[in-house]
């Protein structure tokens, strides 16, 4: 009987430990899997193809093909003056800040951010993730350019959205130099409170503005033909305040933020 009890006593153990093996390996088997997941969540997806296509994955810092704008001043109506430092990867997104400059230069009060690629892209699709500033006098933007600085008339297609109204959208573009051709589209949410996808097609005869997927405008008179660089930029204005009203600057650091940029060329 003593016998008995004790191969019971035995055989339960064994079962006991079985079991227990199969809850560690079922513990380092889901252990390994959310493993896997978090190292997908975390790999850079920045790449620029073959085809012709770019992505910026700006959870990740700043693409190689991409850089921040340091060290000068657009003059005119941009009254900040462009700090490497005013771009900024925090959070898995990528920061343009406005600020009060701590070394002015040539009589420029605040420092801006400006995030710009390093090549030039034509004809295509443009896409970008963005989240913009709310403030008086203040500008977030995304748009291609090219100009005199890079031996080019001057080029450029814009979404911006201005700090004054961030229920609505500016598109414009320029063409040689040509613009007022300014668009105001209301948006129907605010640009401020979340991320929103911003892009246009920009076509041989035409450039189609797009929010969240959806055809917004298009304009087919006189189009840009010049490829330019990708950009993004935070700015507060100086003498245009019938535009963007007087810049307040009470809750400076302002921040506009950015998750990601993509190009997808078409065939023309």
């Amino acid at each position: 009987m003593k016998n008995q009890k004790l191969f019971a006593l035995f055989a339960a153990a064994l079962i006991l430990t079985a079991c227990s093996g199969k809850e560690n390996e079922a513990t380092v088997s889901a252990n390994d899997a959310q493993a896997q997941t978090e190292a997908a969540a975390q790999e850079d997806l920045s790449a620029r193809n073959e085809d012709g296509s770019m992505y910026a994955d700006l959870s990740h810092g700043m693409p190689d093909f991409f850089s921040a704008s340091d060290g000068w001043t657009n003059g005119s109506m941009f009254n900040v003056f462009w700090r490497g430092s005013n771009v900024t990867f925090e959070n898995g997104k990528m920061q343009l800040i406005i600020d009060k400059d701590s070394d002015p230069q040539q009589g420029i009060p605040y420092s801006g951010g400006e995030f710009r690629s390093n090549d030039f892209y034509g004809y295509g699709l443009y896409e970008v993730s963005m989240k913009a500033i709310k403030n008086d006098g203040v500008v977030s933007s995304f748009f291609t350019y090219t100009g005199p600085t890079d031996n080019n008339p001057w080029d450029e297609i814009d979404v911006e959205i201005l700090g004054k109204d961030t229920s609505k959208v500016q598109f414009n573009y320029f063409t040689d130099g040509q613009g007022n051709h300014e668009y105001l589209y209301d948006l129907g949410f605010d640009a401020s409170e979340d991320f929103h996808t911003y892009g246009f097609e920009w076509h041989k005869d035409r450039i189609v503005w797009l929010v969240d997927g959806k055809e917004a405008y298009t304009a087919d008179a006189n189009i840009p033909v010049t490829e330019g660089k990708i950009m993004m930029n935070a700015w507060c204005g100086t003498g245009v305040d019938s535009w963007l009203n007087a810049f307040t600057d009470e809750n400076v650091p302002l921040t506009a933020e950015y998750e990601w940029v993509r190009f997808t060329p078409t065939d023309e």
